[in-house]
């Protein structure tokens, strides 16, 4: 009974993370760094960084998370 649960729940994770990364392809994040340190004055930098998530790893964790549910609502007693 816990093994099918533990499926279920990872099945569900993987479908709610494949679904985000349909919906949400890109995001960006940001990193800020020191440029210059002199005593109590600092200049600092922020660069934004873009990532994309690629469709084909988004379904392909949609469809195992898929699996994992149907394995586990449908697995022999």
């Amino acid at each position: 009974m816990e093994r099918k649960n533990g499926l279920l729940m990872i099945g569900l994770i993987l479908v709610v993370v494949g679904i985000l990364g349909f919906a949400i392809p890109v995001f960006t994040t940001q990193k800020t760094e020191d440029v210059v340190r002199i005593g109590d004055l600092k200049i600092q930098s922020t660069e934004d960084t873009s990532h994309r998530i690629p469709q084909l790893l988004s379904g392909g964790v949609l469809v195992l998370g898929m699996i994992l549910l149907g394995n586990s609502l449908y697995q022999k007693r």
